[in-house]
């Protein structure tokens, strides 16, 4: 094993053992969406939603995911007390990306400031946090990196078809981040399961999204889900459970009571329960965020996070078993240990800008423009987070170069 003490060391030598996370933000729209308002257009009533799902509202945003996640990402940095020159990863885990080229990690990257940063998108749908937490703490583990923003946020309300309940009564939109850092304490990652079942990839699909449907005829946004419920919750309760066990194996819990508390996927509260059951755990143990914001997809776990933390749930030191699921389908575990601090270090003011429609008003638009006819021309992509003044000639030295920056005339 290498020695992490000597700081002397060249950082290709010293490799980090631990990823910890140190600071921590979301950003939830102002409007809402009710199970009465659902029931205004589809065949459903807040009982029923509510019974199957227990979803009493969701979130519904104006803004488009880059946005989100810009807020969400500076009240993280805020949190670990860093600025966004100091982090070297943006990571973005999304399947509503504002762009496809180029990507949006680099948009928030820029709006934030994060000149010395390097920018990538994951896609694996409802575990798409989970994976870029993966992805950028092996970075962090490698001494590639020291420092990491891992961002999960989704608005899937763009891409919804309000004529269909199944998945219209589930999901919301929304965004949660965390900053990941270098430590040789054992924090952050300890154990980690990844997988798909590829066989059954097609039970979960947004048809409309993607270069399959390009030069289809039809308007942009306008989908078609492909949502076997029955199939989803026989997947999603079986995936969850054994990638927890499998997880709970290697990381070598000799009993459940070695985790303090399990934050998994906020699908919905059948599959949690039923999680809950085939493990064996109580309920109590479980956080659960459902009943105001629905399922956010790639913003579910990162969310929790923040609300679990101020509730209190999350205590120093303590052990976090995260099982998670998304469309493909996808499966992952974590065992997470948190660090000794669970209050920010410092609070931003970042807001997200301001709307003054509500969130049945907001769906409304979104039938009307899903079933207007195709435009002719493309708009150009409207953003109101602002981006810092274009970098000078030395400042780009110094993203380019960090380590060794010589003075550029201007």
């Amino acid at each position: 094993m290498l020695d992490p003490t000597p700081v002397s060391k060249p950082r290709a030598i010293y490799s980090p053992l631990f990823a910890e996370i140190v600071g921590w933000g979301k950003c939830l729209p102002p409007a809402t969406l009710s199970n009465a308002d659902l029931s205004t257009f589809l065949d459903t009533t807040d009982d029923w939603i509510l019974r199957r799902t227990g979803i009493r509202s969701r979130p519904i945003s104006h803004a488009p995911v880059s946005e989100l996640a810009h807020v969400a990402a500076l009240h993280a940095l805020a949190a670990a007390g860093l600025r966004p020159e100091d982090l070297e990863l943006v990571v973005l885990g999304s399947c509503t990306a504002d762009e496809q080229m180029p990507n949006t990690s680099s948009r928030i990257q820029r709006s934030i400031g994060a000149r010395r940063a390097a920018a990538v998108d994951v896609n694996t749908a409802c575990t798409s946090f989970m994976y870029a937490m993966s992805y950028a703490s092996a970075l962090i583990r490698t001494g590639t990196i020291e420092t990491a923003l891992v961002v999960g946020a989704d608005t899937l309300s763009a891409y919804m078809d309000w004529n269909d309940r199944r998945p219209s009564v589930v999901f919301g939109d929304g965004a949660g981040a965390v900053v990941l850092r270098a430590t040789d304490e054992p924090v952050g990652i300890l154990a980690e399961k990844l997988g798909c079942v590829t066989e059954q990839r097609d039970v979960l699909r947004i048809k409309g999204m993607g270069t399959a449907y390009a030069n289809a005829g039809v308007t942009y946004g306008s989908t078609e889900w492909d949502f076997d419920g029955r199939e989803v919750f026989r997947l999603a309760v079986a995936s969850m459970a054994s990638a927890a066990r499998a997880v709970l194996s290697k990381y070598g819990a000799g009993d459940i009571d070695d985790i303090d508390l399990v934050i998994p996927h906020q699908a919905n509260l059948r599959i949690v329960e039923a999680v809950a059951r085939r493990l064996g755990i109580s309920m109590d143990k479980f956080f659960v965020n459902l009943e105001r914001c629905g399922n956010l997809s790639s913003a579910s776990i990162p969310v929790a996070f923040v609300d679990a933390l101020e509730s209190g749930r999350i205590m120093p030191h303590g052990t976090l078993l995260a099982p998670a699921f998304g469309g493909g389908m996808t499966w992952s575990a974590h065992v997470i240990r948190w660090g000794a601090r669970v209050h920010p270090l410092s609070v931003s003011t970042t807001k997200l800008s301001s709307t003054n429609q509500t969130g049945l008003q907001l769906v409304d638009a979104l039938r009307h423009a899903k079933g207007a006819a195709p435009s002719p021309c493309l708009p150009e992509s409207s953003y109101t987070a602002t981006a810092p003044r274009s970098a000078t000639r030395q400042q780009l030295a110094a993203s380019l170069f960090p380590l060794a920056v010589q003075a550029v005339p201007e």
